[in-house]
């Protein structure tokens, strides 16, 4: 019973987040930091495809994740991966469904943040991971101790910095302010009380 309820949640929480980076993200041009800036930083200096990055990233960051945290976090993983994947191409298929804020970057930003926080928060909460980004700041909270939020600040703000390098200043402006706010969610959110029945498996 519990663990329908947790995959519902995370499954949940993936579509929330998928919505949020076709619908906001990807039409306004706001980006996330994170293991996707560092992706499309390879890319601008050294031309490595997104494709490989990506597929040599995530692979590396599962297996240490499966080590470090352990197989149930595998298994939801896997899960709310394949839900993020798969609800992103239906967002895909139906086109966007709200209005274009590439004139309104700060609405993008705050809007962006508020379904990558939800989202992303409600799928850590019950111990799962939607990409390379989330096993990155569970490890950095595991091992470091700190905030899960800040975890995903420090891991984002790096990659924000450093993109710098090819980005206009405005735009890694909003994109700080989304990657604040969404990463001061993320805490909230996956630090919220919920009933007993519905906590992560161990």
């Amino acid at each position: 019973m519990k663990r329908w309820k947790n995959d519902l949640i995370m499954i949940a929480g993936a579509c929330i987040l998928s919505f949020g980076l076709f619908n906001v993200h990807q039409q306004s041009g706001i980006t996330e930091g994170g293991e996707l800036g560092t992706e499309l930083l390879l890319n601008h200096w050294f031309g490595i495809s997104p494709s490989l990055t990506s597929a040599i990233f995530d692979t590396v960051l599962y297996l240490l994740g499966a080590f470090v945290l352990g197989r149930g976090f595998v298994r939801n993983a896997f899960l709310s991966t394949a839900s993020f994947s798969l609800s992103y191409r239906l967002w895909e298929w139906v086109g966007p469904v709200l209005p274009d804020l590439s004139d309104m970057p700060l609405a993008a930003a705050v809007l962006g943040a508020l379904f990558v926080g939800f989202g992303c928060g409600m799928v850590v909460r019950i111990g799962g991971a939607c990409g390379g980004d989330d096993v990155l700041a569970l490890l950095l909270h595991r091992k470091l101790r700190l905030p899960l939020g800040r975890c995903y600040f420090l891991a984002d703000a790096v990659v924000l910095l450093l993109s710098l390098s090819y980005l206009p200043r405005t735009n890694i402006l909003f994109s700080f302010v989304t990657v604040t706010l969404s990463s001061w969610l993320v805490g909230r959110v996956s630090s919220f009380r919920i009933p007993e029945d519905l906590v992560p498996d161990t």
